[in-house]
């Protein structure tokens, strides 16, 4: 419906024929928007044979008008030949690619981890996904190789189908908790199949009921399409691609995402501050001076998919193929109200690979709190056009940090202007009150300096939390005092447990402090149970954090 649009007004009418034009409309989605491709119908052939691809059916062209369209979005077929599966794939659906390799997890020997991939792939194909798998060649006399088992090395192969299959016949197969992991692929030549266990005429199926058979839509013919167990499947296979269709509709009963779209560049100039090419955190020098997107994960724990694309520079071949850039990016945690871009580096919690790819995708659990991304080319100094995708449970609200530091207006003049800038860090507690009948507390921070205010997550069921947040506060007022307070969260309402009051120096560059909790109150004699470790961090220069 994406792809072939007004498909039935497009269809051939036999009882119309006037009204044929020779003329078809097709899309791709091209860097974050779907682009429409005008083609004729004039296909090429050799002895009145199409040269391409082509259907079994010699009356049904949609297959070769495709790839025409297609080969036009390139510039020609020859840019076609020898492409990458993961970008097709993307292009076709606007989903998201991930690679994985089958060799660097382990895969054929980590049975857990074995599992676990078996499990996300089935996930993928419930839901819709395009997968693809492949043997790698590593030589070129290695491509297109048959392998003794009848796999081809070197050729990508379509995933049709993920099941759990049930083993044995009639009522007693039904209670058995017994099931195999198995997976369907095809060879899109549409014949070579593979030939060991499970294949098409192989014994083993005597172990599967014919009415599972039926279900299967078990063949014996070679029309390219085989089964085998997962277990083989990772034995044999060293590529695998999960192309993901993220649903964003909430009318869906299937998991919906929140998705986020950012386009930005790398651009490369000599002012340190306007810099926005510092290449990969090798370059320690440049790396934070790269764009940066900040986003919020919301929930206690969220699954987050990223995904960085580059424009691409793949031409015709007169023009010569302008190769990709390798790209990547870091994630860091950073203080829960970070709204200027990052100065010095940051809690770093996850980091793509770095590859000359169009797209680099990322898949990562995070704890609830604020983060940055930052997209980079591996070298500095490099130009070039991207798109960020980041898709999540809640909405991020993730946008780019362009400010350095507050600006300032008229109103700083009369208000005063930030003389420092202090970031918090509220590390842990130790022996805090207990107000739960078991003796724990439901205990979060609240940090307060100059009016603003960071409240951190609750931490469950203990009295020695582990907060780790920071808070980041520009300041006016130097002599003014830093309020950090614990809370217990409760039903009705919440419970003070303590509280600290703490002045930095910018002097000192680094403090970290463990000090007993207080009451409200100036007496000197209302300590409270527990203590807090923080460290502070303050600078007169308001672009040094």
């Amino acid at each position: 419906m994406r792809v072939i649009p007004d498909w039935k007004e497009q269809e051939w009418d036999t009882e119309k024929p006037d009204s044929y034009a020779g003329i078809f409309h097709f899309r791709f989605w091209r860097f974050g928007e779907w682009v429409d491709v005008v083609i004729d119908d004039r296909l090429p052939t050799v002895d009145n044979q199409l040269v391409y691809c082509h259907s079994n059916d010699s009356n049904e062209f949609w297959s070769a008008m495709v790839e025409k369209a297609y080969a036009k979005v390139y510039g020609c077929y020859e840019a076609l030949d020898g492409g990458n599966t993961a970008d097709a794939l993307v292009d076709f659906t606007g989903g998201v690619s991930e690679p994985v390799d089958l060799l660097e997890g382990q895969m054929a020997t980590d049975e857990v981890a074995r599992n676990q991939l078996f499990e996300r792939v089935l996930k993928v194909h419930n839901r819709d996904g395009l997968i693809s798998c492949s043997i790698r060649a590593t030589t070129v006399e290695d491509m297109e190789a048959r392998l003794d088992c009848g796999l081809v090395k070197g050729h990508a192969y379509a995933v049709t189908d993920v099941r759990k299959v049930r083993l044995g016949h009639g009522l007693l197969a039904f209670f058995k908790s017994e099931k195999l992991h198995m997976i369907r692929m095809r060879n899109p030549w549409g014949e070579k199949e593979w030939s060991g266990p499970w294949s098409d005429s192989s014994e083993e199926w005597n172990k599967v009921s014919k009415s599972e058979r039926e279900k299967l839509g078990v063949t014996v013919q070679d029309d390219g399409e085989f089964w085998m167990t997962f277990d083989d499947f990772c034995q044999y296979f060293t590529d695998l691609i999960l192309c993901r269709l993220i649903n964003t509709s909430y009318l869906s009963i299937h998991k919906t995402w929140e998705e986020e779209v950012m386009r930005g560049s790398w651009i490369h100039r000599q002012d340190p501050l306007r810099n926005r090419s510092g290449g990969c955190i090798n370059h320690k020098a440049t790396f934070l001076q790269n764009p940066q997107y900040v986003f919020d994960v919301k929930k206690v724990e969220d699954e987050v998919l990223i995904c960085l694309q580059q424009k691409e520079k793949r031409a015709t071949p007169k023009e010569g193929k302008g190769e990709n850039l390798a790209i990547g990016f870091d994630i860091h945690r950073v203080e829960l109200n970070r709204k200027y871009r990052m100065h010095s580096a940051q809690q770093k919690v996850a980091g793509s690979i770095y590859i000359n790819s169009r797209c680099v995708f990322l898949r990562k659990e995070l704890k609830e709190g604020r983060y940055v991304i930052i997209p980079t080319t591996f070298d500095p100094g490099q130009q070039g056009d991207f798109l960020l995708r980041v898709f999540t449970d809640v909405p991020s609200d993730c946008k780019e940090l362009t400010l350095d530091e507050p600006p300032q207006t008229c109103w700083t003049g009369m208000c005063g202007y930030p003389q420092l800038v202090t970031q918090v860090h509220v590390l842990n507690a130790e022996g805090l009150q207990g107000q739960d009948s078991n003796g724990a507390v439901d205990p979060y921070v609240i940090i307060t300096c100059e009016g603003e205010r960071v409240r951190s997550p609750v931490q469950k069921d203990t009295r020695c939390p582990n907060f780790d947040i920071k808070g980041l506060f520009y300041r006016k007022k130097p002599k003014d005092g830093i309020h950090i307070e614990i809370y217990n969260k409760n039903m009705i309402v919440d419970t003070f447990l303590g509280q600290v009051i703490m002045f930095s120096d910018p002097n000192e560059r680094q403090e970290q402090h463990t000090l007993h909790l207080r009451d409200k109150g100036n007496r000197q004699d209302n300590d409270l149970p527990g203590t807090l470790t923080v460290r502070l961090i303050t600078s007169t220069t308001l672009t040094n954090i």
